[in-house]
């Protein structure tokens, strides 16, 4: 059997058996993603939730953020998404929690906290893990997205879900295959979103809330980032940056810039790409890396403590921009075999 044709992959059975059984058992669950969520992260949440507490009405279902802070507002459409509170303010001890879209407990981030004081613990994710953090684990590295996970498990368990659910699923799905114009759009990808807009999911939505419907204030942002792209390695690496600065200058919040490494991976010619961000915390930098082909950046990622997908990773690096840059690209370099030895970096 293949997920390809509609079907569950027969080695996920015996995995979706005992989520089942530990959602069966459970009077209360909590529900996470990792840190800084992002549309696969946050419809997971959703969808896995709110088909729950339709099949299971009398179960307590709490949908959590990792952080202190509130959902992104171009995910703030989905159903649900007001219910989302942070996981520091849950004072409950459930008795399953389930960690989406999540491959370490680091990212987990205040949702940690709540996992520890859980009964048992779950997971459904589609990146590569260290180690195993759940009792049981729905981990299936080559799904576009946790969404398609979620939406396969739904479907083995008999759990009807409403059109608002798959809706919050498709959003999964098409942010975590860049509109499906990322390697990972696979047949499955497909697949999954045909059963979930027969189900009533809504694309145009999704387009228009999380693509079409930028403020101001971030277009004026987007064009300064693209101002400052440059490239090394015969153009074949790409980069650019914004500072802490820009964002406060600009009225954008760090939330608001995930699609930014996007305008740099769209650049002619490059292979890799990468884009840094300084945090509101003093010298920390977030980085982006996106590969448009089949070298895998996730390593250049995990180099620095973070981690990801072959073509779609990230990281968190203690220092400046120019110490981000100057320690990243020479290895971005090597990624596409070009010299780093003459680098010149710009700003």
């Amino acid at each position: 059997m293949s997920s390809r044709c509609g079907r569950i992959e027969p080695g996920l059975e015996h995995d979706f058996s005992r989520v089942l059984a530990m959602i069966e058992d459970a009077p209360s669950i909590a529900i996470c993603g990792h840190t800084s969520p992002d549309g696969d992260a946050l419809g997971s949440v959703l969808g896995l939730g709110l088909a729950l507490e339709a099949r299971y009405p009398d179960k307590r279902v709490a949908l959590l953020l990792a952080d202190n802070g509130q959902v992104p507002r171009i995910y703030r459409f989905m159903a649900g998404s007001g219910r989302i509170v942070p996981a520091a303010t849950l004072t409950a001890d459930p008795a399953l929690f389930i960690a989406v879209d999540c491959p370490v407990l680091e990212r987990l981030a205040d949702g940690a906290d709540v996992l520890r004081r859980s009964g048992a613990v779950a997971c459904f994710d589609h990146h590569p893990a260290r180690e195993e953090f759940a009792e049981v684990s729905i981990r299936r590295v080559s799904a576009a997205a946790t969404a398609v996970l979620i939406e396969e498990f739904l479907r083995w368990a008999h759990i009807p879900y409403s059109g608002e659910v798959a809706t919050c699923l498709l959003c999964g799905l098409v942010t975590d295959t860049g509109r499906f114009q990322y390697q990972n759009a696979d047949p499955a990808a497909f697949a999954c979103a045909a059963r979930l807009v027969d189900a009533g999911a809504e694309p145009s939505r999704v387009a228009l809330e999380v693509y079409q419907s930028q403020r101001l204030a971030y277009l004026k942002l987007e064009s300064l980032v693209m101002s400052r792209i440059h490239t090394v390695a015969g153009g074949r690496v790409a980069y650019s940056y914004a500072y802490a600065s820009d964002l406060t200058e600009y009225g954008v919040t760090s939330d608001e810039c995930d699609g930014l490494v996007d305008v740099v991976r769209s650049v002619l010619g490059v292979d890799v790409c990468l884009f840094v961000k300084e945090t509101e915390c003093c010298h920390k930098v977030r980085g982006n890396l996106r590969s448009k082909c089949d070298l895998d950046v996730s390593g250049v990622a995990a180099h620095f403590g973070g981690g990801g997908h072959a073509a779609a990773a990230g990281f968190t690096y203690e220092g400046s921009i120019v110490e981000t840059l100057s320690d990243a690209l020479p290895m971005l370099c090597e990624l596409v075999g070009e010299d780093a030895g003459d680098l010149h970096i710009e700003l």
